[in-house]
């Protein structure tokens, strides 16, 4: 019975393989031999974790699996897990799967375990929302950066449901996702852009035209998500991200942000892999240690009351360090 209800949370909740698969979901075709095409690996890597945490009798026949998925895509294994934690801790009585996974073998993976949050938010009614977060005691970014859960959340409707996010534009009523319910569009916003980088391929050129026929005010965070998706699952080379600064033209400090946090979270994770190292010079003029030195003195720690969460100051305070902010959204 039991594996009989795994099969079905499952079925329900996630897609098959095959259905993440760029082709399937209509993306254009990524030639064999161009490094975008280890892009499709990511999805991949998700869904594994989640089918995996789906059925699992606990972390201990979790933690094994998700240790075993090669260390560039393991963050992502980690995604997909937590994405399955949430779910079965959204819908049943006693839930503390996401807690124990995050502050056991998933806390080097917070950060992108956060998203795989927001993929569960994507699947869950928002009555539900108010139970997808766990309480994090000692985490040094919780809950500042749940603010992903949100990108997470933006991310999955863009990629699977391109027509309506991205070519129809569409804007997500608010919700008060730590109290600030004017920041969740913009939020959202991010993960569409972070999306962006894999519906197009790592194609600079495609992804700034798809940025650019957005509302003007909504590019500043669309170019940070895709910073943020560049320098953390690469797909092109030293010249595709030189090409990528270029075009982000005065959104260049957004870009080189979203990058700034790639980077912290790859190294918070152990393994900076070499696209990552590529990234924050091209994007950012700095080494990888010197992006992450300046990720946690611009990291602002306390949540606030206000419309301005702590986590957009600390976007704020990165974007300022890195470059003049020509396009503040308002």
């Amino acid at each position: 019975m039991a594996r009989t209800i795994g099969s079905l949370r499952r079925t329900l909740f996630a897609p098959p393989l095959a259905e993440v698969s760029f082709a399937r979901r209509g993306f254009p075709p990524l030639p064999a031999d161009s490094p975008a095409a280890g892009l499709q690996a990511v999805p991949r890597a998700v869904v594994c974790g989640f089918e995996w945490a789906i059925e699992a009798k606990g972390l201990d026949d979790l933690a094994p699996r998700l240790e075993l998925v090669d260390v560039e895509q393991r963050g992502f294994a980690y995604e997909g897990a937590t994405m399955a934690c949430t779910v079965l801790d959204a819908m049943g009585r006693r839930g503390d799967r996401t807690r124990t996974l995050l502050q056991g073998p998933g806390r080097p993976h917070v950060l992108l375990a956060y998203i795989g949050i927001g993929f569960a938010m994507a699947r869950l009614p928002r009555v539900l929302w108010k139970k997808v977060l766990p309480d994090l005691p000692g985490q040094p970014y919780h809950p500042v950066m749940s603010w992903l859960a949100v990108d997470g959340y933006g991310f999955d409707l863009a990629y699977f449901h391109t027509r309506r996010w991205v070519k129809e534009q569409r804007v997500p009523a608010a919700y008060p996702w730590q109290g600030a319910p004017e920041y969740f569009p913009r939020a959202v916003d991010q993960g569409i852009g972070r999306a962006l980088w894999f519906i197009h391929g790592a194609r600079p050129e495609r992804v700034d035209a798809a940025v650019r026929a957005f509302a003007g005010h909504r590019q500043a965070d669309l170019w940070s998500g895709v910073g943020l998706a560049a320098a953390f699952a690469g797909g092109c080379d030293a010249d595709g991200f030189a090409a990528l600064r270029r075009l982000a033209g005065g959104h260049r400090p957004e870009l080189a942000q979203g990058a700034v946090f790639a980077i912290r979270a790859r190294d918070l994770a152990g393994h900076v892999p070499a696209h990552t190292a590529l990234a924050a010079r091209a994007l950012t003029d700095l080494s990888v240690p010197a992006a992450v030195a300046l990720a946690d003195d611009c990291a602002v720690r306390d949540e606030a009351p206000g419309p301005v969460p702590a986590y957009e100051r600390w976007r704020g305070a990165l974007s300022a360090r890195l470059g003049p902010r020509t396009h503040d959204r308002t």
